[in-house]
């Protein structure tokens, strides 16, 4: 038997019910194809926890739609270039020759939260391709957004990301800030001046397991925040609480339109 691990208690509780009329005020509704950044914590006490967020997004959105969440698994990558924390040069390619290979049905989410990596094993929920930076869907468009998701430039036009650009779908930042919002990276990658690099991963390729070089380009969400507070200057973005969570729902394509021109007008 589990217990919430909490000394105080709480002012209020979300349950299914609470959460589905919170989706619906802010503007979350059937059909819509919604990618999904949350942090549970922001919500305040959950009866059921992540499963009942899960659940009330479904019954909010229904099939009819499609809501993405991503699913990285960024500790499969090249390790020279890991910062926190670092590893010895030594043990570099050792950790290229033994990384466990990427399967989308049993690798883990790493850093993307509960609600993230429980939603990746729902009934009908499908995932990426990609090595490191998977994403997974459940709904009307769950293939047509996963199945071909390109290991080079994997936030690039073939991703999930540019999938989602093409429905004219929305995302939803439920208690988490720009700096979370991986669609801006799609406007980086199309605003043509961020240099590229190699990446690498652990992958299962024709039965055998290998170490897969990929191209990348530099990315860093650390402008996304002065970015976004200029978008919202001229576009608006629905705000809201998702039980105690400060919340926004933003349409995708008119933020990566603006990112990408953004960083266009200010990159040397």
């Amino acid at each position: 038997m589990s217990l919430q691990n909490s000394t105080r208690k709480p002012k209020t509780m979300a349950t299914k019910e609470t959460l589905i009329a919170d989706f619906t005020q802010l503007g979350l509704k059937r059909r819509m194809n919604v990618i999904v950044h949350a942090s549970l914590s922001k919500i305040g006490w959950v009866c059921g926890g992540e499963i009942t967020v899960i659940q009330a997004l479904m019954e909010t959105i229904t099939n009819e739609g499609t809501i993405i969440m991503p699913a990285q698994n960024t500790n499969n990558s090249e390790p020279s270039y890991w910062k926190n924390p670092p590893v010895p040069k030594e043990w570099w390619e050792d950790i290229r020759a033994q990384m466990p290979a990427y399967d989308p049905k049993t690798t883990p989410t790493f850093g993307m939260g509960k609600i993230a990596e429980t939603f990746r094993s729902f009934p009908g929920v499908l995932r990426s391709a990609h090595p490191m930076v998977s994403f997974t869907a459940w709904g009307q468009h769950a293939e047509y957004i996963t199945a071909s998701h390109s290991i080079d430039y994997p936030f690039g036009e073939h991703s999930p990301l540019a999938r989602i650009y093409d429905l004219n779908g929305h995302i939803l930042l439920l208690g988490v800030d720009y700096n979370r919002n991986t669609s801006m990276h799609l406007g980086e990658f199309r605003c043509e001046k961020k240099k590229e690099f190699l990446q690498g991963s652990a992958i299962n390729e024709n039965g055998k397991r290998v170490w897969k070089v990929f191209k990348d380009i530099e990315e860093s969400s650390e402008d996304f925040t002065t970015i976004a507070k200029n978008f919202e200057k001229i576009h608006q973005v629905r705000t809201g609480t998702i039980g105690a969570a400060p919340s926004k729902l933003i349409e995708q394509r008119l933020l990566v339109d603006f990112t990408s021109v953004y960083l266009k007008q200010t990159l040397i």
